[in-house]
């Protein structure tokens, strides 16, 4: 199995989980986090509002996953990464954004270098995808 269809179907699986955990234990990201910020000296972050918020949440968590799925059934396609990189890339930069303006959480630092780092990876495959097509080591 080449890197790419990997990388695909553990992130399908990946985002599938964490949609499912935000939908039927919503609060436990920010309890999770939230415990342990006091380690780096940050706040907790509020759990006001969180309500609404839900419902995009899942909904992200969902496209993403969808988005994991094409790649992996798709590997020639090159717009299923070209948007898995814009969708984690956007989310890690305003995470990073957030954590500065609004509130120091963790949570909002630990989902910079996380979507960063799967946005990093969806554009490598992208841009490998685009030059050469896929290939076998990909």
């Amino acid at each position: 199995m080449s890197l790419y269809k990997l990388f695909s179907l553990f992130a399908a699986g990946i985002f599938a989980v964490v949609g499912l955990i935000f939908l039927f234990f919503p609060d436990a990201a920010l309890v999770f986090f939230n415990r342990i910020s006091g380690y780096f000296g940050l706040p907790e972050a509020s759990f006001e509002g969180a309500g609404f918020y839900l419902t995009l949440a899942v909904a992200y968590m969902y496209l993403v996953t969808l988005l994991a799925i094409l790649m992996y059934r798709n590997p020639a396609q090159h717009i299923y990464p070209f948007l898995l990189t814009h969708a984690k890339l956007a989310s890690s930069i305003l995470s990073l954004l957030l954590f500065f303006i609004y509130q120091p959480y963790l949570i909002f630092f630990a989902n910079f270098v996380v979507d960063g780092l799967i946005g990093l990876a969806a554009l490598y495959f992208y841009l490998k995808i685009r030059k050469t097509g896929l290939s076998g080591n990909a």
